[in-house]
């Protein structure tokens, strides 16, 4: 009896698992969750433990053994999805950026989309100009240690803080000083609420970038954002595509392909390299679920897509949650009373959970940076000894942070690049959405249908230059190096002409192997209409003809006494055993 009673408890707990959550705050939740619980369970219980309605914009990130990101789906198993041995360690980040912070019904929301966006503001993947960035900073200020007081805050005060990846010693007085005299007595939820609104306002809001490479080898950032799908190269926005404008997404082991139609019914087709399959197919995920969830007019509108083309192998997707317009429909529904929010008090390196890349450094031991960087980076090893990050660049901080955001117009065969910032835009600094391996990317020759280009300008920017001739300095001045300078023309490197041999020679292989067995089932079902005695016209004429007389006679009636002798016998074996 006790024998059994300690085998069915060794039974239960191999049924359970435990789960860690790294939440907004850099809190952890941790519960036990059945194994074959469905990722909506675990998902539930987070918002219930935040106290969290509108919660259809978040969803929970993890990393699999390969550091290849993904985002947790709520209608699969945990344990199908994690390719690791539990505990399993996840992470909850805003999925899907409100495109109105404003209209967020509750204050809880917006709080959890505030530090969202104050992550990717230190992390460098919210760019904005000089006096955007300091203003940026000072609503951090005022919504975490509130008013100015001289006997709290010493002159200097900011450079305690880290709220980008770098910074100068001007910018941080004109922190300061807008903290000091123009955020007197806001409260924290009017300074999340008018730093949610500006950041809302710049053209990298909402910005989870994927690192690719177009055709020609040049490395680039691609993003999904409330308004649309965007490209990130250089110090420039290369393309801006509306969610109305983008027809079809699509991926074939690295290579991935944005169709989009826009003025005058140009169709335009955009192709990027991903680092790995893997990689390539998160971005096709993410592509796909942020064109349903923006797009569409409801979720019985949202279809199951495919990656591939007819008669081909490839995956098949479907967004499972509500699009925004539902999102926002359910959230004006909500009365309640306003849940309580626990803020923390800001801490020196608190807004950037992260070591520290500026001049600025804090008293925390290395020890202990290494120990929050890694925490932070979900799973990921640190970016010094990783290489599945890009390299970090070492930049000069002057007294411009970044410029102003740029305007992209169409016009012509090709997309005018809008100008970004005066740094190249690369937030390397924090843990990328997909691994970057700079020695593992294959590029494969790119083909575009009616023309259409994903290259920048040839006239690059200064800063451009200089960045892709620190790159070249990483290995020697080879074709690699010298297509990054532009100095020579793009060659397809011969493996990836045989590597696109034979995926024609497949898929043409493919195409004969469905159309023979095609030819066959009509066959057959031809054969047993002809041998029915179904009373068609049709089947009278063939029925009368010679052929078929001698088809009857010498073929058909042998074979079928053959399966009927052959039946006969399996049936009175069967019977006598």
């Amino acid at each position: 009896m006790l024998s059994r009673l300690m085998s069915s408890s060794v039974r239960s707990l191999d049924r359970e698992c435990n789960c860690t959550v790294r939440l907004l705050d850099d809190s952890e939740y941790t519960c036990t969750i059945q194994r074959d619980a469905k990722g909506q369970y675990l998902f539930d219980l987070i918002c219930h433990h935040l106290n969290l309605l509108e919660k259809d914009y978040f969803g929970i990130r993890y990393v699999d053994p390969d550091k290849q990101r993904h985002w947790l789906e709520f209608t699969k198993s945990i344990t199908k999805q994690m390719k690791s041995q539990p505990p399993f360690t996840m992470c909850l980040r805003v999925k899907f950026y409100p495109p109105d912070p404003a209209v967020l019904k509750e204050e809880i929301t917006r709080y959890l989309v505030f530090l969202q966006v104050k992550r990717d503001l230190y992390h460098g993947r919210l760019l904005c100009k000089t006096s955007d960035a300091a203003l940026l900073a000072a609503y951090i200020l005022q919504a975490e240690i509130g008013d100015y007081d001289p006997g709290k805050h010493p002159e200097g005060y900011c450079s305690k803080f880290q709220f980008f990846p770098k910074h100068s010693e001007k910018l941080e007085r004109r922190i300061a000083e807008i903290h000091k005299t123009e955020l007197i007595a806001q409260s924290p939820e009017t300074s999340e609420l008018n730093f949610l609104q500006k950041a809302q306002m710049l053209e990298t809001y909402g910005v989870d970038p994927h690192p690719c490479k177009d055709v020609s080898g040049n490395p680039a950032f691609l993003a999904f954002t409330p308004l649309g799908f965007t490209v990130l190269q250089g110090n420039r926005r290369i393309h801006f595509l509306k969610w109305d404008e983008v027809t079809k997404l699509k991926f074939e082991a690295k290579t991935f392909h944005i169709y989009a139609n826009q003025k005058e019914d140009r169709k335009i087709i955009l192709t990027y390299f991903a680092p790995t399959p893997e990689a390539c197919k998160h971005l096709w995920k993410c592509g796909v679920e942020n064109q349903a969830f923006y797009k569409l007019e409801k979720s019985s509108h949202v279809r199951t897509v495919s990656s591939s083309n007819l008669f081909f192998k490839g995956s098949r997707f479907r967004y499972s949650g509500k699009v925004a317009k539902e999102v926002m429909e359910q959230s004006a529904k909500i009365k309640r009373d306003p849940p309580e929010i626990h803020r923390a008090g800001m801490v020196p390196s608190r807004s950037c959970p992260s070591i520290t890349h500026g001049p600025r450094s804090t008293s925390m031991p290395r020890t202990r940076w290494r120990a929050v960087h890694i925490s932070i980076m979900e799973g990921l090893e640190s970016l010094q000894d990783s290489v599945h990050s890009t390299p970090v660049h070492s930049i000069s901080h002057g007294d411009s942070f970044m410029s102003s955001q740029g305007h992209m117009v169409v016009s012509g065969e090709a997309s005018t690049s809008a100008i970004m910032s005066d740094e190249i835009y690369s937030p390397s600094d924090s843990a990328l959405p997909t691994p970057v391996n700079e020695h593992r990317v294959e590029m494969l020759p790119g083909r575009h249908l009616n023309g259409a280009t994903c290259t920048i300008d040839k006239e690059e920017s200064k800063e451009a230059v200089a960045a892709a001739a620190a790159l070249s300095k990483e290995a020697p001045m080879g074709d690699s190096g010298r297509r990054r300078l532009g100095l020579v023309r793009n060659r397809a490197p011969p493996q990836s002409e045989v590597q696109e041999l034979n995926k024609f020679l497949l898929s043409v292989l493919r195409l004969f192997l469905v159309t023979m067995g095609l030819l066959f089932v009509l066959l057959l079902l031809l054969i047993m209409l002809t041998e029915s005695e179904l009373d068609v016209a049709l089947l009278r004429d063939i029925r009368k003809t010679p052929e078929f007389q001698q088809f009857h006679f010498e073929y058909f009636c042998p074979l079928r006494r053959w399966f009927a002798c052959k039946f006969r016998w399996l049936g009175s074996f069967l019977i006598s055993k």
